[in-house]
């Protein structure tokens, strides 16, 4: 019964749907504002976070807000992106990645879960 409540209030919360549309519409505006070479990485970054989202994506939302912020202080300190995020921009976003529910993260915990509700600890071969 409680995943049923939980996928109530994850997927057909529409209050917080739309709350949550509005913030991420704002935070699209304020990227559209950045500097031309900003804004692209920005929406290249964000493209290749929602390809690893977990879940409803929501998770994304605080590291893309995150995200947002670094890029407009970086910007108004003058700073060019690639100063910010290195040249390897992939791995820069594999390591904001860490700490957010991915859809790969969800399949490693359900590889190792599966395996350890069938075999047990110390029960390998």
């Amino acid at each position: 019964m409680s995943g049923l409540v939980e996928f109530f209030n994850e997927y057909l919360n529409f209050k917080r749907i739309a709350r949550e549309k509005r913030e991420f519409n704002q935070k699209q505006e304020r990227a559209k504002a950045l500097p031309e070479d900003y804004a692209y990485v920005y929406h290249k970054i964000q493209h290749y976070m929602w390809g690893h989202s977990g879940g409803s994506g929501m998770d994304m939302m605080p590291i893309l807000a995150d995200l947002l912020d670094l890029f407009e202080t970086g910007a108004a300190e003058g700073k060019r992106v690639l100063d910010i995020t290195g040249e390897d921009v992939a791995a820069f976003c594999d390591e904001l990645l860490r700490n957010a529910k991915t859809w790969t993260g969800n399949q490693r915990e359900s590889l190792n879960r599966d395996i350890m509700n069938k075999l047990g600890k110390g029960n390998g071969a």
